[in-house]
């Protein structure tokens, strides 16, 4: 019995090692995370002006690789309007943002809103920006 036992942890710490290495990988250098910072602060004081030019000033466009919101007055009336409710801009004002870094090395935070969206800035060779909108599932 105690041999079972043995295996089945030996098992259960063997298939945890790359959740572990992985969870470790997942932090932002502190220039990454600087840099984060400043862009936050600027895009968290365009969502309490309510200024979707701003937002839209901080936005890879065309968004979501969609030509229909290719510039700033696109983003203003398809996304903005419809995404950045209250709600939405108060979630994105207190939220915590998640570091990750994909398998290209791209570094990207995500604010999760409740249940259902994720607001996601992506770090490009131009600084950070809003890149995603996503159902949280």
């Amino acid at each position: 019995m105690k041999f079972l036992l043995r295996i089945v942890l030996a098992t259960a710490l063997v298939n945890l090692a790359p959740v572990v290495a992985q969870a470790k990988d997942a932090v932002a250098s502190p220039a990454v995370q600087k840099e984060f910072d400043d862009f936050i602060a600027k895009f968290r004081a365009a969502l309490k002006a309510n200024d979707s030019a701003a937002v839209a000033s901080m936005t890879r466009l065309p968004f979501m690789n969609d030509n229909a919101i290719r510039d700033a007055a696109q983003f203003g009336a398809k996304t903005y309007r419809t995404s950045f409710i209250a709600k939405n801009r108060a979630c994105i004002q207190r939220g915590k943002a998640v570091y990750a870094r994909d398998g290209e090395k791209n570094d990207s935070y995500s604010v999760f809103c409740g249940d259902e969206l994720i607001f996601v800035f992506t770090r490009t060779p131009a600084g950070f920006l809003f890149t995603d909108i996503s159902v949280n599932d």
